[in-house]
């Protein structure tokens, strides 16, 4: 039997890398003979460098940056044997390890550093993974480290990118910016939100960003912004990272489906053609999982007949897959403390069942 093992990272517990090994030793302690290949997948978020590295001839590139309240850190983008670039949102100044969380104050001008890093290192071309923000400042940091000037009533540059100075800006000068190279920008991103509104990028993701309880006080500091740059704000995926999905809209990037362009690029597209089964999962498999994620994608390539899921949690329908392991079902509150024993027991429990 030919296994192919693509998951997700498990958000807060496992990499994509550390659940795949997981589930592979948990397989093969029932199934020691079947061939099994692992393929860590991302969907654009958290651990999309790590899903890009495993491509032969990969190099990552130190770059310093600073997080999203600020401090300098050492960050990272990566440049494909084609000479693309990829940087990831989530490793500059995301949402992991922020605490506290600053709703008002935080900010994306580590990512358009790590970006600026790569353009002026000269990459034909850019794939840029939104997921795992902290922010909701509509992309003002990263413009402002790629170039653009935020000027407030006196004509002075705003030094300061959160989301609570939005409303100080009253022109974006874009005149000097760094702008993508000649092959293009493309935004990997599972989220078809639009910039505004009951499903927008505040009223929809505010709230675990810190920002319960000031969602308006965010929405309108989106929309003044917004106004100022230009742009439709219902295009799908504008209200992506907090708003950087409609910032770099505004400069030029096209945003696709992270999970589908991560697959293609990782070999996942071509090895699934072949294989008997295709174990996939995620933290949390819910609604939300049809539209755009690792889950969704792994379906559409392999069919719900070829497709086994071991995921945190399951709170949505399962009946057509193959197979599917929840951890809290199998261990509860070890599902959390000890995520990468239950992902291996979780594989052992799958391979059993396709005695």
């Amino acid at each position: 039997m030919k296994v192919i093992v693509a998951p997700d990272s498990f958000k807060g517990t496992l990499t994509a890398a550390r659940a795949a090994e997981a589930l592979v030793a948990g397989w093969r302690s029932a199934r020691p003979t079947d061939e099994v290949i692992t393929i860590p997948m991302a969907d654009g978020g958290e651990g999309t460098l790590d899903a890009f590295q495993a491509v032969p001839g990969a190099v990552r590139v130190p770059v310093e940056v600073v997080d999203a309240v600020g401090r300098p850190k050492t960050s990272s983008w990566l440049r494909l044997p084609d000479g693309t670039g990829v940087v990831e949102l989530a490793d500059a100044c995301g949402i992991q390890g922020l605490d506290p969380l600053a709703p008002r104050d935080a900010h994306t001008a580590g990512f358009g550093m790590a970006i600026r890093a790569a353009v002026e290192a000269r990459v034909p071309k850019l794939m840029l993974a939104i997921g795992g923000s902290a922010s909701t400042d509509c992309g003002a940091g990263m413009l402002a480290a790629l170039g653009a000037r935020l000027l407030d009533a006196s004509g002075h540059e705003i030094s300061s990118y959160g989301n609570a100075t939005l409303g100080q800006v009253t022109e974006v000068d874009m005149s000097r910016m760094v702008w993508p190279p000649m092959g293009g920008a493309l935004v990997l991103s599972d989220v078809t939100n639009p910039l505004l509104g009951r499903d927008g990028a505040a009223m929809v993701f505010g709230r675990q960003k810190g920002g319960r309880g000031i969602l308006d006080e965010l929405e309108s500091n989106v929309d003044w912004f917004a106004t100022l740059l230009g742009g439709d704000t219902d295009a799908p995926g504008a209200g992506a990272a907090g708003g950087v999905g409609f910032a770099l809209r505004r400069w030029g990037a096209t945003i696709t489906s992270g999970a589908s362009t991560v697959a293609a690029a990782v070999g996942l597209v071509e090895a699934v053609r072949d294989a008997d089964l295709v174990v996939t999962g995620e933290g949390r498999f819910d609604r939300q999982s049809a539209d755009g994620k690792t889950v969704s994608v792994v379906r559409d390539l392999a069919g719900d007949d070829r497709v086994a899921l071991v995921a945190g949690k399951i709170t949505a329908p399962v009946d057509s897959l193959a197979a599917a392991v929840s951890l809290s079902d199998l261990g509860g509150e070890r599902a959390l403390t000890s995520a990468e024993e239950m992902a291996a027991e979780a594989g052992r429990v799958l391979a059993e069942r396709f005695d």
